[in-house]
């Protein structure tokens, strides 16, 4: 079960060094000029859990395993990309494969740096960026509509779904921000439209306003109040990547910042992609695995393994609470904590698991 954050924005706004950042290491170029980023830069990202350091610590286990997300590093796009200026149709075809928007905006002021439209303003920059995804969207709806070989395969309630969409997105309205049923929204996701995609925005700081915002900051937050906006500073966290633990730490303090700004990211993109962790735990390894919410026991068995689900028989079950309250699972087991779950078990976050099956 793959989950792809594509990490988008204006060219020259810091997406590539936050998507080092990210993979904590430097595998994306970052270069000052337009389109240094051609193909999308991929890598799975840990995301860190201080749970799973806590259950290999009860367990003795010798290896954590984070779970991970998939983060793309897509080229910057610029004015006129939804009719193929600048990359414009590598790009929209790039963001298309993503689940989710991390929407990079600059709010760093830098005369070394040069910014496509000649001043920073990361509202018109958004705007910029959001309008040649609105215009894309029309342009593919309008195309399904008209190409004649598909009319047969064509369901009223689809043509009226792409209508509605077109007449939203017609109006400037992105359609994230619209209540779709599940199934049109799916859909939509199916065809792949990109203003249905959920989207959370960044905002990229100079290393000395990382404490106390600046004024790109405040109109960003005025503009969109309804709106995620996580303020980091992809330098700053870039420039921390060869000190150890400890060094980290002692830097975040000095600059007053409670956590990594980029756990703060990824961990707000793993809560609107809806998923959520389980575990298994052991002697060689302590391990978080990634699911949707409301995954039934068997099929948060097979992400482990397909044949894990395929045979499933039932599923030894702890919670987080009641393992670390029994130091561990012989005590866990003594007391009765264990239980033993079937094929219609919502597995919840934070649940331990063991699964029996047979093929």
């Amino acid at each position: 079960m793959g989950f792809a954050c594509g990490c988008v924005g204006l060219p020259n706004v810091g997406k590539s060094t936050l998507f080092n950042v990210l993979l904590k290491k430097a595998v994306a170029e970052a270069s000052n000029y337009a389109f240094c980023t051609v193909e999308p830069n991929k890598g799975h990202v840990a995301v860190s859990d201080a749970r799973l350091e806590m259950l290999s610590k009860v367990e003795g286990s010798k290896k954590i395993i984070f779970p991970t997300l998939t983060c793309i590093d897509i080229a910057g796009l610029i004015k006129g990309a939804s009719e193929g200026q600048g990359l414009g149709n590598k790009f929209l075809g790039h963001i298309r494969q993503v689940d989710l928007i991390m929407h990079v905006a600059r709010c760093f002021d830098d005369k070394e740096i040069t910014h496509v439209e000649g001043k920073i303003d990361p509202v018109a920059d958004i705007e910029l960026v959001e309008t040649e995804l609105i215009l894309a969207d029309i342009e593919l709806l309008e195309k399904w509509l008209n190409k004649k070989a598909d009319r047969n395969l064509r369901t009223k309630e689809e043509m009226s779904l792409a209508k509605k969409a077109i007449d939203l997105l017609s109006k400037g309205i992105y359609l994230s921000s619209v209540e779709f049923e599940d199934k049109d929204k799916n859909w939509l996701k199916t065809m792949g439209v990109i203003t249905i995609l959920p989207k959370f925005y960044i905002a990229n700081l100079a290393e000395e306003d990382v404490q106390n915002g600046n004024n790109h900051l405040d109109s960003l937050k005025a503009a969109y109040p309804n709106e995620i906006i996580i303020p980091v500073s992809a330098k700053l966290e870039e420039s921390f990547l060869d000190l150890d633990e400890k060094e980290q730490q002692e830097m975040y303090e000095m600059y007053n910042l409670k956590e990594n700004g980029l756990n703060y990211v990824l961990k707000t993109g793993y809560k609107m992609l809806n998923l959520q962790t389980y575990f298994t735990v052991g002697p060689k390894e302590a391990r978080g695995w990634t699911i949707t919410k409301d995954s039934t026991a068997p099929e948060a068995a097979g992400v482990i393994h397909t044949d894990f689900e395929r045979g499933f028989i039932s599923a030894d079950v702890i919670s987080y609470e009641d393992f670390i309250e029994c130091n561990g699972s012989q005590e866990a087991k003594i007391q009765g904590k264990i239980r033993q779950e079937g094929k219609k078990y919502i597995v919840q976050d934070g649940d331990i698991c063991n699964f029996k099956f047979n093929v």
